[in-house]
């Protein structure tokens, strides 16, 4: 059944328009919540507009009272789109599998604010939680796509700012090089459903706006010192061309000494985990990162 759930998303997703094209940024903001909105959502949590920083966020908790502990998480979509309520299908699925809060982030959104802005961001979603009393280590970074790099880089500058690092980072499918110096950007062009070198290099072109992409806040998976992160999970598709924005983070993360898995599950796309119901890979990958989660907040 995997097998056939596997190839029967890989062609849904292929029926969509190939290629790249450049398009108006509240066309591409407008087709992406489309699409996320039609991934599933669990029922079970309470879902409450909240303010983290300065910034706007969502805090979601399950029904009954919740653990002690608090994921701190960032949507993805590229720095350019997306939204807490794009990704409430990840976040909302972590709340019900572990029974901790989660807060999502609506951080600012490139091109209007570029590269710093959604790390500053977080890093001021960060300091207020410690600054409310909230020990680092009940706290977790978790994201996807470019939200699983935003929770890496999260980390670098909290680290530069003197905060203490959070007790773990999750990431889905994180992107981590914004150099796209990865072989799998070439070697899985032809399977990933979703992306094309030109489409990557373009959305990293209005995020960086004009800044060189060799520093470690915007490729951390060759430049960034990894000494004393906080233990990683990595869950990352094989149909994926940023799969080793991954893999080399991983190995990199390995040699400096940091507690990491990478936890591969081949045949399946970008951010596989949002498929919950459609794909059995979702599920049983979502509750591998509960329990690391679970793991790291005791």
């Amino acid at each position: 059944m995997s097998k056939q759930q596997r190839e029967s998303l890989d062609a849904m997703l292929r029926s969509a328009p190939q290629g790249f094209r450049p398009q108006p940024m509240e066309e591409m903001r407008s087709s992406f919540a489309a699409m996320m909105a039609t991934m599933a959502v669990p029922t079970d949590v309470k879902k409450t507009p909240t303010t983290l920083g300065d910034r706007d966020a969502v805090l979601v908790e399950p029904e009954q009272n919740a653990r002690p502990g608090t994921i701190l998480y960032f949507h993805g979509g590229s720095f350019l789109l997306g939204s807490p309520e794009t990704a409430m299908g990840l976040t909302a699925n972590l709340v019900t599998r572990t029974g901790y809060r989660a807060i999502s982030l609506d951080y600012r959104l490139a091109p209007e604010h570029p590269f710093p802005a959604a790390i500053e961001d977080a890093l001021s979603a960060y300091r207020a939680l410690l600054e409310s009393g909230i020990e680092a280590s009940s706290i977790v970074f978790a994201g996807d796509s470019a939200g699983g790099g935003l929770s890496v880089t999260t980390c670098l500058a909290a680290r530069s700012a003197g905060l203490p690092m959070p007790a773990a980072v999750l990431t889905f499918s994180a992107g981590l090089d914004h150099t796209r110096s990865g072989a799998s950007v070439e070697t899985k062009a032809d399977v990933d459903p979703f992306f094309t070198k030109e489409g990557l290099m373009y959305n990293g072109s209005l995020y960086m706006a004009g800044q060189d992409p060799h520093q470690e806040l915007l490729s951390p998976v060759t430049l960034a010192d990894l000494t004393g992160f906080p233990p990683v999970l990595m869950q990352v598709g094989g149909n994926e061309m940023m799969l080793d924005d991954s893999t080399r983070f991983a190995e990199r993360a390995r040699d400096a000494g940091v507690d990491v898995i990478l936890d591969f599950t081949a045949g399946v796309p970008h951010v596989f985990q949002s498929f919950v119901g459609v794909l059995d890979e979702s599920d049983q990958a979502l509750d591998r990162a509960a329990l690391f989660l679970k793991q790291r907040l005791g």
